[in-house]
């Protein structure tokens, strides 16, 4: 399996190929990005690449992902401690979704008790109205990033249903 390292080198390649194509593709015509579309998904491709890796599963060791979190990293522990490795977290769906979850009840954690013990701090809050289509090319470009991840690992998609399949097999 390969290491963080060359997981990081994949996903950077990838993604120096995908700016490659997609300027070339632009100037040919060919598509229409604005630069905040190719930022926002260079961001989520970033983001799931160096901070929300699938091995953050191994969060209880030396992971390149959770030494990128700093100070932070240990917060990743549990996240290790309730997911085990190549499991549910390194699936195609459920596993980027699964640290996403975490990430938002840590998030919610911090703001409760930032608002409890300092009720006088100024929190940043959504813009008013959202714009969801913002999400789009973050969600496009994070998912990508842990797909390449699984790739690499060699687990392909139907990766769970084909463990489920054996077992009721085996049992039949």
């Amino acid at each position: 399996m390969p290491s963080g390292r060359v997981h990081n080198s994949i996903n950077m390649a990838v993604l120096l190929a995908l700016g490659t194509g997609t300027l070339l593709a632009s100037r040919a015509g060919l598509v229409t990005l604005t630069q905040s579309q190719t930022l926002q998904f260079s961001l989520g491709f970033l983001a799931g690449t160096f901070l929300l890796s699938p091995d953050l599963d191994l969060s209880e060791q030396r992971v390149n992902s959770k030494k990128n979190w700093g100070f932070l990293g240990p917060l990743w522990v549990p996240y290790g401690m309730v997911f085990s490795h190549r499991g549910l977290s390194h699936t195609w769906v459920i596993g980027p979704l699964t640290r996403l979850a975490y990430l938002a009840i840590l998030v919610f954690l911090a703001v409760g008790l930032l608002r409890t013990f300092w009720p006088a701090v100024h929190l940043p809050a959504l813009p008013d109205p959202f714009k969801w289509k913002l999400l789009v090319p973050v969600t496009l470009g994070y998912f990508l990033s842990q797909w390449l991840h699984l790739i690499a690992d060699g687990i392909r998609p139907d990766h769970g249903l084909r463990r489920a399949r054996r077992r009721r097999r085996g049992r039949a």
